[in-house]
């Protein structure tokens, strides 16, 4: 690592799958800044570590993806607003002195991706969000703030749901329950996958009912194939069904001009990813 070469990295368990790397070298390519980013395998319980030596490498700044987000929140010394209601993040800066600032970007990457790429509407729609982990909490106030009919958090354990659910209820109509209480409730217009299950290619177990017929699916794990959560989301009648490549461009995007002061072109580098959006 050159000194006049800033660097960077995403950290999860696992990571290999990670196209972060690629992501922020084509938005440093374009933007002309000297950086350098790659991809760390962290064991579980080695968060802070692995970012105590990360620092004291010199470096200047981390993406955290599952399942860390939450160990970020607790590492992080100084939190955005946003991050701070999430309880959760995935984008740590390094300051001058040594200290991190911690933000949560995932939210607003998941927006910008349903509504200005996917042209899916949030407003006024049923919204059933799968998972309560971190991923889930970074993207609850953003997407209350679309202002949907309701916002229904299932989980395979309903008492993280429902604990979730009474967190951010003063943002908007929201419940939260397990997974089988879902058979006794009308469909869905949207369905956002936020648990891990696309990492293995499970599928978190839905009603045949839950999705509305021509309704909209969007798993925020990503794949160079469909997930099993987006081929069920087709096999139900979805009029679009998508994993969450935009999303994870977006996000990146919005930590990058945390970090370099500049917001790269997000949709030109979607483009070589997945030539055919």
């Amino acid at each position: 690592m050159k000194t006049s070469t800033d660097h960077y990295q995403v950290v999860g368990n696992p990571i290999a799958h990670s196209l972060s790397p690629q992501i922020h070298q084509q938005f440093a390519a374009q933007t002309q800044q000297a950086l350098h980013y790659d991809k760390q395998l962290v064991e579980l319980g080695g968060f802070a570590a692995a970012m105590d030596a990360f620092i004291q490498q010199g470096g200047k700044g981390v993406n955290i993806t599952v399942p860390f987000k939450q160990d970020a929140w607790q590492y992080a010394d100084q939190r955005s607003k946003r991050a701070e209601r999430a309880g959760a993040l995935n984008t740590l800066k390094v300051n001058a002195d040594g200290s991190t600032f911690g933000d949560n970007t995932d939210g607003l990457g998941l927006v910008r991706d349903l509504i200005q790429n996917q042209h899916i509407a949030l407003k006024g729609q049923r919204i059933l969000l799968l998972g309560a982990g971190g991923a889930v909490r970074g993207v609850l106030q953003p997407l209350l703030e679309q202002q949907p009919a309701l916002l229904h958090i299932a989980n395979r354990t309903a008492a993280k749901a429902e604990a979730l659910a009474l967190d951010f209820a003063d943002l908007g109509k929201l419940h939260g329950s397990g997974f089988a209480e879902l058979e006794n409730l009308e469909p869905f217009d949207l369905i956002i996958n936020g648990t891990a299950a696309s990492l293995s290619g499970e599928l978190p177990p839905l009603p045949e009912h839950s999705l509305i017929t021509k309704g909209s699916a969007y798993d925020m794990m990503y794949s160079q194939t469909p997930t099993a959560f987006v081929q069920w989301a087709l096999q139900h009648g979805a009029a679009k069904a998508v994993d969450g490549l935009g999303m994870l461009v977006e996000q990146a995007a919005e930590a990058f001009l945390l970090w370099r002061g500049v917001r790269p072109d997000s949709l030109a580098v979607m483009k070589t990813l997945r030539p055919e959006s």
